[in-house]
């Protein structure tokens, strides 16, 4: 598939581009859930480091994201020595806000759980019925969530265009969720090929990126969209919106219309501890709030097809439409003509659209003004 595109956006409007055969979307099933048009937006919350290298901490988590009603939890599998160089980064703010006070690998091998855990926090997950997205950060981690059985892997930003990687988790044969924050369309054309090569059928690009955290005039959320229609794919959003702020709770909601099926968000257990990835995470209470408002905006949504009225809207109309009534006193025999009508909502009447059929003819009773007008009161 070739594309041709123009990558630079103009001052307003959206990424041009030409070319290239659209696909449909079609839901896929991941556990007993699914993913896509027509279905509910799946709901991760992403943990991330937020335990800070506390078992204990990350226990909470997971409690918390069953509690506020997330399908899935995103855990972030690492090798250290697999995935940085020792020297990477050096100095503090780095990774985060600044939560880090000595060389990268350090701090993050410091705070790096060990298998033990993973599988404990594996199976209290699975426990509180939630499903299980596992970010594998080298090739080692992918053979630990081999075993470690996760419902979805995820594919960072960082081992994007990472070959070996790439094919390895393709060849699980899961749901695949690509961060795409940061790639290039060339970029994300060539791993979603790799992943079909490798036998991935079923797979979600997640857009959004962490900038610790991600301003708002970043967020693009209109490109949602034109992803979609690139790659005849759905299309998630990593919201990394500064989780202290009113916006955290609304801005994935404005992602849906879009096209959204997914929507990320991280999850800590208690973000007055600033605690690692605290910047855009919501604690377990404005999780919880968060999913609530979603599932109660997805009402709103309704279906794009072209339908009969629905009872509601029928109702409506029976109360709001005006209707023919009589605008003075008529006589029985007299004979209708347009002076003698009134357009005013009433409980009956004809609509005025019809009243044209009304002239010539002739009361049959006596129709006082302001009453309606109707067939039934005519010769």
């Amino acid at each position: 598939m070739q594309w041709t595109f123009c990558w630079r956006k103009a001052s307003c409007g959206p990424a041009y581009l030409t070319g290239g055969n659209f696909m449909m979307m079609k839901p896929f099933k991941i556990g007993e859930k699914f993913i896509g048009d027509g279905c509910p937006a799946f709901v991760v919350a992403e943990m991330a480091w937020s335990h800070d290298g506390s078992p204990e901490k990350a226990e909470k988590i997971v409690e918390g994201a069953a509690r506020a009603g997330a399908d899935a939890i995103c855990f972030h599998l690492t090798f250290l020595e697999d995935y940085m160089v020792p020297h990477y980064g050096s100095g503090p703010g780095r990774v985060s806000a600044g939560k880090e006070t000595r060389e990268i690998f350090q701090y993050l091998q410091s705070i790096n759980l060990n298998r033990q855990d993973w599988e404990k926090l594996f199976a209290l997950a699975k426990k509180r019925g939630l499903l299980i997205c596992a970010m594998c950060n080298d090739l080692p981690s992918v053979e630990l969530a081999a075993v470690l059985k996760p419902d979805a892997y995820v594919i960072s930003s960082s081992c994007f265009v990472e070959e070996e990687l790439v094919k390895a988790v393709g060849g699980r044969r899961r749901p695949v969720f690509l961060r795409i924050g940061g790639a290039l369309l060339g970029e994300i054309e060539r791993t979603v090929q790799l992943l079909k090569e490798a036998g991935s059928t079923d797979m979600v690009l997640i857009y959004g990126f962490q900038n610790y955290p991600t301003r708002l005039e970043d967020l693009d959320l209109r490109f949602i969209s034109t992803l979609r229609q690139i790659f005849g794919l759905p299309v998630g959003f990593a919201d990394h919106t500064d989780g202290a702020s009113e916006l955290a709770l609304i801005i994935p909601l404005l992602a849906l219309p879009f096209g959204a099926s997914l929507i990320e968000k991280h999850l800590t257990h208690d973000r007055d501890l600033r605690g690692e990835d605290f910047e855009s995470a919501l604690d377990p209470a404005d999780f919880a709030g968060f999913v609530s408002r979603l599932r109660e905006v997805e009402k709103t949504f309704g279906s794009s097809i072209v339908r009969p009225l629905s009872e509601a809207e029928l109702s409506y109309r029976l109360v709001s439409r005006k209707r023919t009534v009589a605008g003075m006193d008529i006589e029985a025999g007299e004979e209708i003509t347009g002076e003698k009508l009134s357009f005013k909502r009433a409980d009956e009447g004809i609509y005025p659209d019809e009243s044209r059929f009304l002239l010539g003819r002739k009361a049959k009773v006596e129709i006082k003004k302001n009453e309606g007008i109707t067939r039934e009161k005519l010769v």
